[in-house]
């Protein structure tokens, strides 16, 4: 008999339902083996301490640019993952970058930030009630908050914000482009940010690609011009795809049961920064999880894994995971301690995360006061999931107020 082999990303039963095969996984296998969309065979690890141990260990990398690593998407050259951003961060010179990215990307730069993400939340709820009721949340709150905030921070007009929009889109999805328009994508995307790296030196502002240009010019070693372009589309589209879609499907998962989880906030304030905690750990949509090219024979969980194996680790089912959380299924708004995979662990963890978390908590507390009768305007099993989208996220979300 042939056996089966599931196909990865799972189907939900509903858009923020987790897939049932987490619970079954991280019981009966957990190391599985999956089918990308490429009908490449990859590893999938849905246990919290797998998880968690992959991604802090420097023997698991990001060289899916390799010949025998599975291709994660469609396209030919395998997408984002199977990219020069992928050869960039598995590179030896990582340590290097990420140190001098983490003094640019500082908290006290990110703090600085927390008045004006208030006043972008504020007028872009503005923009909400005055579309009149029902209105799509997703739309007039969750994307463009994101797309202004990275934008600002890093010095590029938000009026190109349809064409980021196209180019993120492109690189992050699984399956709507052929190889021809990744390609086309790709070639616009450089040369946009190449020719805003000139301008950022003819002008240079108070932003972070000024500061990056002006590191680059000092031949100092510690950034080359092809990473800073690099880095600047990275952090374009890292920096409002993902914190956009999680903005909707937070205020979603809050307003799903309203009298435990909105109104509870709507009733205690101080509760704000754990209920976004808790629910970057309950997301069951998270999207595809992060996937590792296997450079020598490994063990996990009892189970031989061969060098140039891919392995693919689901955050999200691990942020499930009993035997890491109790009441792992239940959204617990007060939940201490919660270290969540939602960014990430170790070395390669999200460099923007506090951003990420100053801008769901401005959002959050600013909704509270702004529309605390907030409500769904359709039963939360009828959202519906953006299709193919490695970060996942909600295609709208209807509410009222």
């Amino acid at each position: 008999m042939t056996e089966t082999v599931p196909t990865y990303p799972f189907a939900q039963p509903a858009a923020l339902e987790p897939a049932p095969e987490w619970a079954r996984l991280r019981r009966d296998c957990p190391v599985a083996r999956v089918t990308m969309v490429s009908g490449d065979e990859a590893l999938l690890l849905t246990r919290y301490s797998d998880v968690r141990d992959m991604l802090a260990d420097p023997r698991f990398n990001h060289a899916l640019n390799k010949p025998d690593a599975a291709k994660i998407s469609a396209a030919d050259d395998g997408g984002v993952f199977g990219g020069e951003n992928s050869a960039m961060t598995s590179s030896p010179d990582h340590p290097r970058w990420r140190r001098m990215m983490n003094k640019s990307f500082t908290v006290k730069r990110v703090t600085a930030m927390r008045p004006r993400i208030e006043e972008i939340a504020n007028r872009q709820i503005d923009e909400l009630i005055a579309g009149g009721q029902p209105g799509d949340l997703q739309s007039t709150l969750g994307f463009p908050l994101p797309v202004q905030v990275i934008c600002e921070l890093l010095g590029v007009d938000p009026s190109h914000r349809d064409r980021f929009s196209h180019w993120s889109d492109a690189m992050l999805n699984l399956t709507r482009f052929d190889q021809a328009q990744l390609a086309t994508a790709a070639r616009e995307f450089q040369e946009f940010m190449a020719q805003h790296v000139a301008e950022k030196r003819a002008h240079p502002g108070d932003d972070l690609l000024s500061e990056l240009a002006a590191v680059v010019d000092s031949q100092d070693g510690r950034m080359t011009e092809a990473e800073l372009i690099i880095t600047a589309q990275g952090l374009l589209v890292a920096g409002h795809e993902t914190t956009a879609n999680m903005i909707g499907k937070m205020v979603a998962m809050l307003l799903a049961d309203r009298p435990n989880r909105w109104q509870r906030l709507v009733d205690d304030r101080s509760l704000i920064n754990s209920a976004v905690e808790e629910s970057l750990r309950f997301d069951a949509n998270p999207g595809f999880g992060l996937p590792r090219y296997i450079s020598e024979d490994i063990e996990v969980a009892g189970c031989p894994i061969k060098a140039g194996t891919t392995v693919v680790v689901s955050m999200a089912a691990g942020n499930r995971d009993e035997s890491a959380y109790p009441d792992a299924d239940r959204m617990r708004l007060d939940r201490h301690p919660n270290p969540h995979l939602a960014f990430g662990a170790g070395p390669h963890s999200c460099l923007g995360q506090a951003l990420a978390r100053t801008e769901l908590q401005v959002t959050l507390a600013v909704l509270l006061d702004r529309l605390p009768t907030l409500d769904l305007a359709v039963p939360a099993d009828e959202l519906r999931r953006r299709a193919g989208l490695i970060v996942g996220g909600l295609e709208k979300v209807p509410v009222t107020w």
